[in-house]
Parts: structure tokens; C-alpha cells; sequence
């Protein structure tokens, strides 16, 4: 029998998707907004180092954990010991989480990308208010991202990233191209963003710093492992975590190029203060640049649908990758085919979007709808997610690959690992981790509704906890193999006409 293999076909396709993970919203407005708020320059040159410092080598640990375990992150972790496989469900956990209210933002680029022409100045709060135009929108990212997911690894998230990912990167250099050609307020802009002041950045802006390199990655959700796990063993994840982490630095770096020398732009033809474009939060891309793109000349329109394309290609490449892992897990632990799989998983996570969509359009006009702890939904999935699980299970990838492990990263048959990375993964990184958590967990208690976000955070790791070592513990959860096996006989069955169901093992 030809056997059928799951796993990126090349390792430019591995890269590229990889790279499209990586690249998302948090990139877009997470990464700007916090450059404003802490000195420019300067912060922008302490978050490459932390790229390198805490970003490259989390990646490659959990790139390590996947393809040890050539599984999903469970049994990926149970590799290790079956008490670490609890870690592997959290990591499952994380992005099913994620979803529910990534999908809803995605909607927001969606929007916003359709109606350019149309005018996105003003329309932030009545779209957000609009839960059916809301729900519309989401649906339709939600549906292009299950389209991509049920092509499979190689057909599917390998092909697309492919073409969306040079995509984003050709409208991302035709719009810092164009934004730095409209001459007044460019120069200070520019100053502002490559010119350092070291005495405009506090120890908070190096955390903040710290934080965006870790998040701007994707890491501690499981994407790095699944994809780590459909790598093969000629691919060298040490040169491919190079070249993710450039890119992804590069590509960071260009959307500042985009988007500051338009902002100064603004603010010197319209006089408007800095402190007055609502730079905080969602606020830059959804109520900022519409300002900033009508008053460009001509064809603010153009630029404004180039840039909304580009962003809704950003967060379609990173949900794809999240949606994955909940899939993947759903596809080896249950022995279900890849398209009933990704069906589930997405009109699960639809169905969670719904509310999450309701109480940010309530909170988004002062209202409290569905809020919890007097925070909107989207705010409490987010805090519990990104500042307290994420880098739990980031420092769990560090110490299982660092302590645990002396399986070969560089896709070379002796086990034998750099002693600088070993440092690195053993110590340096987790200790940093352990900064980014602590400091995050602090400012998460100052803020308003933030004890009520830790304690849903510890009610998900207690539920995990239970749900691993009541049902998953001593079971089989499944691997590649397994994947493999399914995509054969779902081929097969398709060949011979035949129907194929839920559950495979029910057919025999």
C-alpha cells in the first residue's frame, strides 16, 4: 500500500506557516500601540533582543516537544512522563479558548477590509453594537479558516501559507512604501521609531517588551508544537527557528514603518495631539487609521483596504494555526476524520463566539451585557490566555526539552545539543518566562476585574487537571500515525464511493 503521510511537504512550507502563525494581530496593533506607549526606539531594539533572548529559544523547544512526540501536544507530552501529558491538554485547553474570541476579531478585519470604499470612519461603536452584522462577519472568517483546516496539513495550511503569507508581505511593502512618501510629518515619525531614547523607556516598557516578543511568537498555545510534530527529520529546526524569528521580527518591524510616519502624518496636517488618536488597544486599528487613511491624499481608500486585507490575512494565518491544534488532538484522540473534526471543533468555538461578540459590543458602548467581574468576555478570555496560561506552558516546553530530553533539534541523527542553547533553554529562557508570568499576574491584580481573571484562570487549570487524570491519563490520545492511517482509509473509502462517518473503527 502507498502510505499516505501526514506533515508539510518542504520546509519552506513548514517556515512560511510557521511564520504565518506567528504573524497576527498582536503584531499589527499590539506591537505599535505599546511602541507609542514606551519610547519608541528604544523599546522597539529591546524587543528584538527579547526575540532572541526568550522568543527563539521557547520556539524551538516546543518546535522539539512536537516532533519528538510526532503527536498532538498530549501525547506529544506523555513522551516525557504521563504526569506531563497534563501540560499537553492545557496546551489543547489554550487555543480552544482563543478561538472563541479570535474568531470574533477576525470578523472585525473582515469588516472593516469589505467596507473601505464604503467609509470605516466612525462605524467602530454601531458595528460592535450590531451583533448580527458582527456574527455575519465572524462567520465568514471563521468559515475560511475551517476551509483551509479540512484541506489538511499539506493541501491546506502549507498551500495557503504559501499564498497568503508573501501576500501580506507585498501589501505590507506597498503600504510603508506609500506611507513614507507623504512627505510632511514622515520624518518625525521615522525619528520617533528608529532614533533610540533609552531614558524614555522604563523597567515597565523593558517587561512590556519582554511580553510582545513572547506573544508576537504564538508561543505557550500549541501551535509550535503541532507544527513542530508534522516536521520531518530532515528539517533543521535550528536554522528553520532562524528564519522564522527574523521574518517575523522583519515583518513586525516593517508594520511600524506602515503605520508611524501615517500617524505623524496625521497629526501634523490635522494638529491633532498625539495623546488624543486613541492609540491604546483595538482603538489604533479599528477607530485610529480609518482618521489617518480619510485624510490621506487620493487614495486613502486603496491604502485602507490594502491594509485591512493584509491585517485580515494576518489573523487568518494564526487562527489557522490554533484551530489546528484543537483538531489535530480531535482527530488522533478520537479517531475522526479531518473534515468532521474541523466541522466540530469550529461550530463549538462559533457557538462560544456568539456571546463573546455580545458583551464586547455591550462593553464597546458602555454597556455591561454578559460582562464578568465588570470586564467583556473577550477581556477575561484574554487575560486568562495570553498573561497567566501561555507562559505556563512555555516554561513547561523549556524544562521538558532542557531537563528531559536529548532528542536532536538540528535534524541530524546524533543527540549531542549546543551548550549555549542548552544554557539558554535549561535556564536563561525559563527564568525570563517566570519574569513575564509574575509581572503579568501583577499587573493583571491592579486592573480592574483582574482577581476575577485569575481565579477563571485557576478554575481552567483545575478543570484541565480533573478532565486529564479522570479520562485522559491512561488512555491512548492518540499520533501522526494514526492521522495517517485515517487519511488512508478516508482515500480509500472515497475511491471506492463509500461513505465514511464519524468514528473509522465503527466501520470495521
Amino acid at each position: 500500500m502507498n502510505r499516505k503521510r501526514t506533515g508539510f511537504g518542504t520546509r519552506s512550507g513548514f517556515e512560511l506557516a510557521a511564520i504565518g502563525s506567528a504573524v497576527g494581530l498582536g503584531n499589527i496593533w499590539g506591537f505599535p500601540y505599546k511602541t507609542s506607549a514606551n519610547g519608541g526606539a528604544a523599546y522597539l531594539l529591546v524587543y528584538l533582543l527579547c526575540i532572541l533572548l526568550v522568543g527563539a529559544v521557547t520556539m524551538l523547544a516546543e518546535f522539539g516537544v512536537g516532533r519528538r512526540g510526532k503527536a498532538n501536544p498530549v501525547t506529544a507530552y506523555k513522551s516525557f512522563s504521563p504526569g506531563w501529558g497534563v501540560i499537553g491538554l492545557l496546551t489543547v485547553v489554550i487555543p480552544a479558548l482563543i478561538i472563541c474570541y479570535y474568531y470574533v476579531l477576525g470578523g472585525y478585519t473582515v469588516k472593516y477590509a469589505l467596507s473601505s470604499f464604503a467609509g470605516n470612519i466612525g462605524i467602530f461603536s454601531s458595528f460592535a453594537g450590531n451583533t448580527g452584522d458582527v456574527l455575519l462577519h465572524t462567520v465568514i472568517f471563521a468559515a475560511l479558516a475551517l476551509a483551509i483546516i479540512m484541506a489538511g496539513v499539506r493541501g491546506g495550511i502549507e498551500t495557503s501559507s504559501k499564498i497568503l503569507l508573501p501576500s501580506m508581505i507585498v501589501l505590507l511593502i506597498a503600504l510603508s512604501s506609500f506611507t513614507l512618501l507623504l512627505g510632511e510629518g514622515v520624518r518625525e515619525g521615522l525619528a520617533f521609531y528608529l532614533r533610540p531614547d533609552f531614558h524614555a523607556i522604563s523597567w515597565a516598557g523593558v517587561l512590556s517588551a519582554m511580553g510582545q516578543a513572547f506573544f508576537s511568537l504564538s508561543l505557550g498555545c500549541g501551535a509550535m508544537i503541532t507544527y513542530g510534530s508534522y516536521a520531518g527529520k530532515k528539517i533543521n529546526l535550528f536554522r528553520s527557528t532562524a528564519i522564522i524569528c527574523l521574518l517575523d521580527a522583519v515583518i513586525t518591524f516593517m508594520v511600524g514603518l506602515a503605520i508611524f510616519p501615517a500617524l505623524f502624518h496625521y497629526v501634523s496636517v490635522t494638529g491633532t495631539a498625539p495623546s488624543e488618536l486613541g492609540m491604546g488597544g483595538i482603538g489604533l486599528i479599528f477607530i485610529t487609521l480609518p482618521l489617518v487613511f480619510g485624510e490621506m491624499p487620493v487614495i486613502g481608500q486603496v491604502v485602507s483596504l490594502l491594509f485591512f486585507v493584509m491585517t485580515a490575512i494576518a489573523a487568518l494565518t494564526s487562527v489557522v494555526s490554533i484551530v489546528e491544534v484543537v483538531t489535530q488532538f480531535i482527530i488522533q484522540c478520537y479517531r475522526i476524520y479531518r473534515t468532521r473534526a474541523a466541522i466540530l471543533v469550529t461550530s463549538i468555538c462559533l457557538a462560544c463566539a456568539v456571546p463573546v461578540a455580545i458583551s464586547l459590543g455591550s462593553s464597546l458602548n458602555g454597556g455591561s451585557l454578559l460582562s464578568l467581574f465588570g470586564k467583556n468576555l473577550l477581556d477575561i478570555l484574554d487575560g486568562v490566555t495570553n498573561t497567566i496560561l501561555m507562559p505556563l506552558c512555555a516554561l513547561a516546553a523549556c524544562l521538558a526539552m532542557g531537563w528531559c530530553s536529548d532528542h536532536s533539534l538540528s535534524g541530524e541523527e546524533t543527540p549531542r545539543q549546543n551548550s549555549a542553547l542548552v544554557v539558554m533553554m535549561k535556564f536563561i529562557a525559563p527564568l525570563l518566562i517566570v519574569v513575564i508570568e509574575v509581572f503579568g499576574i501583577t499587573d493583571l491584580l491592579s486592573s480592574p476585574g483582574g482577581a476575577g481573571t485569575l481565579m477563571c484562570a485557576c478554575a481552567v487549570l483545575v478543570i484541565t487537571a480533573v478532565a486529564y487524570y479522570g479520562f485522559y491519563r491512561g488512555r491512548d490520545t492518540g499520533s501522526n500515525r494514526d492521522e495517517a492511517l485515517l487519511l488512508e482509509q478516508a482515500v480509500e473509502k472515497r475511491k471506492a464511493g463509500l461513505q465514511r462517518g464519524w468514528y473509522p473503527e465503527r466501520d470495521r
